[in-house]
């Protein structure tokens, strides 16, 4: 049974009322296995919990009466910061990313600037692209939007248009959307980057073997004595 604690000052408590904290006359008393009890009066609620060596925690501060719960006070909490912790690690955020353009870029460029959109739909996150109109460029709007619509034509296979392309004054912007949700997407890089390192470990494997296999064969081939010429008998001081 955990033990209530009283203090003075500070800041206000969020967590329920327990125990000789809970000061009304009556409750509305709930079971340890959530069974109705009824109303009683707080004497008898908190006997109850005594001889149960459990708490009594005030579920329902606002109804009329309190409603108030037997449990394991200490238990119900940790159970409640575990569940607040898997919470938050399963939690998906999904970034925007963004990506900026010319109408007039280069093929090298856009090649370039496609695979970085591609990397960033395929890692569960959003993309903005902008394409920067300069000068004479902003009375061809045209330019920006083909543009747009060739980029989300080449990376459908990755994510969908969430927003379609529209005029920001000198800018024309859109949003892509991945196809995958950030966790489902930090499953497959996690899955991707497992296979490479299998590959890698296998080829490593292999070429050592084959390795192993020409050393063995080389150490199996009879050695051929080397036949001596003339010059193995001259004295190696003279000069020739």
């Amino acid at each position: 049974m955990t033990q209530s604690t009283t203090t003075t000052g500070g800041h206000i408590s969020t967590e329920p009322r327990i125990n000789d904290r809970i000061r009304v006359p009556e409750v509305r008393l709930v079971g340890p296995a959530g069974e109705q009890v009824g109303i009683v009066k707080i004497e008898t609620a908190l006997q109850l919990a005594t001889d149960s060596e459990l708490d009594l925690v005030e579920v329902a501060p606002m109804a009329r009466p309190p409603v108030a719960k037997l449990m394991d006070y200490g238990k119900f909490k940790y159970e409640n910061a575990q569940k607040a912790r898997d919470s938050r690690r399963n939690q998906t955020n999904t970034i925007i990313k963004e990506m900026k353009l010319r109408p007039k870029i280069d093929v090298h460029d856009y090649e370039t600037k496609k695979g970085h959109v591609v990397r960033f739909l395929k890692g569960g996150d959003k993309v903005k692209i902008t394409i920067m109109f300069r000068g004479r460029e902003q009375s061809r709007p045209e330019l920006g939007y083909n543009l747009l619509k060739k980029l989300s034509a080449d990376v459908d296979e990755f994510g969908f248009v969430e927003s379609s392309p529209k005029q920001d004054g000198r800018n024309m912007i859109m949003v892509l959307g991945p196809h995958k949700k950030k966790t489902e997407a930090k499953v497959d890089i996690a899955a991707e980057r497992d296979r490479r390192m299998a590959a890698r470990a296998e080829n490593i494997a292999a070429e050592e073997q084959a390795a192993a296999e020409q050393r063995a064969q080389h150490a199996a081939q009879p050695s051929v004595p080397r036949r001596r010429g003339p010059a193995d008998n001259m004295d190696p001081d003279i000069e020739v």
